[in-house]
């Protein structure tokens, strides 16, 4: 953060997704630098999950606080559920169960009758 430069912005990239696995080892390939070099190159205000433009004043809001992570909202890779679906499903096996229960009961009422 030079004091003469016009622009008091930090771009914070998160480049965790350009990473290839390799052994125990991440590589970049040519194309995740290009990928890379792009989104610094371009400096927009916001690219979702990957990179944020952050004023000077909002990195001293928290307290200095230079982790990517802090700036750059992480994509949520959980499984999206449907609900409607899953609660439809629920009430099946509720009644399922149900009918399971009564077979059982009269099974027990039977036996005790032998007895």
């Amino acid at each position: 953060m030079k004091k003469g430069k016009r622009d008091n912005s930090v771009l914070f990239v998160d480049a965790s997704a350009e990473c290839v696995k390799v052994t125990n080892n991440n590589r970049l390939t040519p194309e995740n630098i290009a990928n890379i070099l792009a989104i610094t190159s371009e400096r927009k205000e916001k690219t979702p999950y990957k990179s944020c433009l952050v004023h000077r004043d909002e990195i001293a809001e928290n307290d200095f606080n230079l982790s990517v992570s802090t700036y750059v909202e992480q994509e949520d890779t959980r499984e999206k559920i449907d609900i409607v679906k899953l609660e439809a499903e629920l009430e099946e096996i509720v009644a399922k169960e149900a009918k399971l229960r009564a077979a059982i009961d009269e099974i027990v009422r039977e036996l005790r009758k032998e007895t």
